[in-house]
C-alpha cells in the first residue's frame, strides 16, 4: 500500500472507462485487456507505478452499456502520462493496444490525485464518488471524511484539472463502504480482473 507523499512522489491516477462492441464477448475482451496490461508491466515506462483493470457496476456515466470496465494507471506525476501514452502504442504494447482499440466501442477518462489514505487497488471493490458542498472548505471536507480515510486500505482521490465525467472526489475501499450523507453520491462496485486476484478481504 502507498500513502500520499511516500518517497516524495505525487501520486496520480489516470482512470479510463470503456466498453466493448455488442458483438465482442466479454471473455474475449477481458483476455485482450489482460494482455495489454501485461505488456505495459513489461514496458515499464518511467514514472509508471502499475495498472489495474476492473469490471464496474453502478456508474451512471456508463449506463448505456451492459459490460463496462475501469482501468487505473498509477503515475508518479503528470510527466509520466506522456511516457505512458508513448509506451501504450510502442514496440512492446502497440500490437495488443490495437487489438483492444478495435474491440472497444468507446471510452472516457479522467485524471485524479491522491489526497488522503492508503492506495490498495489490489483489494479495491467499492468506489464512492461524491462532490464537495460549496459551503464547505477543502480542509473541512477532508476532516469530515476522516472516518473513511483512516480505515485500512481506503484512499481519497480528487479529480485533477476538472478532467473526467465523475463527481470531484472518490473514496476507494476494500469492502462495501457506507457512503457519506452528501447529495450527489454515486456508489460503484468493482471486480478486479488484472492483476489476477490473489485473495480478497
Amino acid at each position: 500500500m502507498i500513502n500520499p507523499g511516500d518517497n516524495g512522489t505525487i501520486m496520480l491516477a489516470f482512470v479510463f472507462w470503456h466498453w466493448p462492441f455488442p458483438d465482442v464477448r466479454p471473455r474475449r475482451y477481458e483476455r485482450s485487456l489482460v494482455k495489454f496490461h501485461e505488456s505495459l508491466a513489461k514496458a515499464k515506462p518511467e514514472g509508471f507505478c502499475g495498472s489495474f483493470t476492473f469490471r464496474i457496476e453502478g456508474a451512471p456515466w456508463l449506463t448505456d452499456w451492459e459490460h463496462s470496465y475501469q482501468d487505473v494507471y498509477l503515475l508518479e506525476g503528470s510527466v509520466a502520462l506522456d511516457r505512458l501514452n508513448a509506451a501504450s502504442v510502442g514496440e512492446i504494447s502497440g500490437e495488443v493496444h490495437d487489438v483492444v482499440a478495435r474491440e472497444a466501442a468507446g471510452g472516457t477518462g479522467g485524471l485524479y490525485q491522491l489526497r488522503e489514505g492508503q492506495v490498495d487497488f489490489a483489494h479495491a471493490c467499492s468506489g464512492i464518488w461524491l462532490p464537495k458542498l460549496r459551503s464547505t472548505s477543502y480542509p473541512d471536507f477532508y476532516s469530515q471524511l476522516l472516518p473513511w480515510t483512516e480505515q485500512p486500505g481506503v484512499s481519497l482521490w480528487r479529480r485533477h484539472l476538472v478532467l473526467g465525467p465523475t463527481p470531484e472526489f472518490c473514496l476507494l475501499g476494500p469492502a462495501e463502504l457506507r457512503p457519506p450523507q452528501v447529495e450527489g453520491v454515486v456508489s460503484t462496485k468493482l471486480d478486479l480482473i488484472w492483476p489476477k486476484p490473489t485473495g480478497r478481504r
